[in-house]
């Protein structure tokens, strides 16, 4: 049956075959690492970037290797100071970061050489990741649609910690525990990087200049990480409102890696992209 299955795969026959090349991009004076997944055939393929959460132990290769399938060019890369990278990690350095490689993904250097079409370019994050989309999209008025999937609103994080100052505690110890990939920061660091960003890093903030864009919002529904009453439902609500007029959402009865959600978080973004992207001139 698996040889039946690879004669007949349409894919197989196209030119030149998909690839696996290793990326580079330089910012803030450091080398990022990156892979790109490039579909099979002549292009110019669209193209997502992905960003991975904190501290990036789930990585979504899944999901890279799924929108390869359906057409797209993927994306993923490591910010600075996380998994051998060079210099420090905060939270403003992944913003920095994030906005450097989909800024370079639409030069030349990357989009003739992939066979890349910079005139569509999505952004999909997880987690930390998520914030980093939105807030990447919203500056960015050349990214055509934008995911984020189990955000992590750091705006209505630091805005419950005033509300909660016990709270502050437990999310340094947290964050701590999470830093042995990363490399130049503390618990204590980030926390206070949050609530000196405020509410400026708030998410629902975002939607003026989010308007005009597709934005998909997924939820996760068993998650203690990102709980949907405060990252994902106050989001929906607010870019309703605006409105935000192409808005997606969905919430997952899952954790917060969509563990036993994974085919089903492939197609929910593919299906969007297909909506959304992939018909952009």
């Amino acid at each position: 049956m698996t040889g039946d299955f690879l004669a007949t795969d349409p894919l197989l026959t196209l030119s030149p075959p998909a690839a696996t090349p290793a990326v580079t991009f330089t910012s803030g004076g450091e080398t990022l690492l990156g892979v790109l997944h490039v579909p099979a055939g002549p292009g110019p393929h669209p193209i997502v970037v992905l960003l991975h959460g904190f501290p990036g132990n789930e990585r979504n290769f899944d999901l890279a290797h799924a929108l390869r399938r359906a057409g797209y060019a993927t994306l993923v890369f490591h910010y600075r100071g996380s998994w051998g990278v060079g210099g420090s990690w905060s939270w403003r350095n992944v913003l920095d970061d994030a906005a450097r490689v989909v800024a370079a993904a639409r030069e030349d250097a990357t989009s003739v050489a992939y066979h890349l079409d910079p005139r569509r370019l999505a952004v999909v994050g997880h987690s930390l990741g998520g914030f980093a989309a939105l807030m990447t999209a919203a500056a960015d008025s050349a990214v055509g649609a934008v995911v984020s999937v189990a955000g992590f609103d750091f705006g209505a994080a630091a805005a419950a910690i005033r509300a909660e100052p016990a709270m502050r505690a437990a999310l340094v110890q947290a964050w701590d525990a999470e830093l042995l990939p990363l490399r130049g920061t503390s618990g204590e660091a980030l926390v206070a990087e949050m609530e000196a960003a405020g509410d400026a890093w708030r998410l629902d903030r975002l939607a003026p200049r989010l308007a005009d864009r597709p934005v998909l919002l997924v939820g996760t529904g068993r998650d203690t990480v990102t709980p949907a009453e405060v990252h994902h439902r106050p989001l929906v609500e607010a870019y309703q409102a605006h409105p935000v007029g192409r808005l997606e959402h969905r919430l997952l009865p899952t954790d917060h890696a969509l563990s036993d959600h994974r085919v089903t978080l492939a197609r929910t973004i593919a299906g969007f992209l297909d909506r959304h992207l992939r018909t952009l001139a």
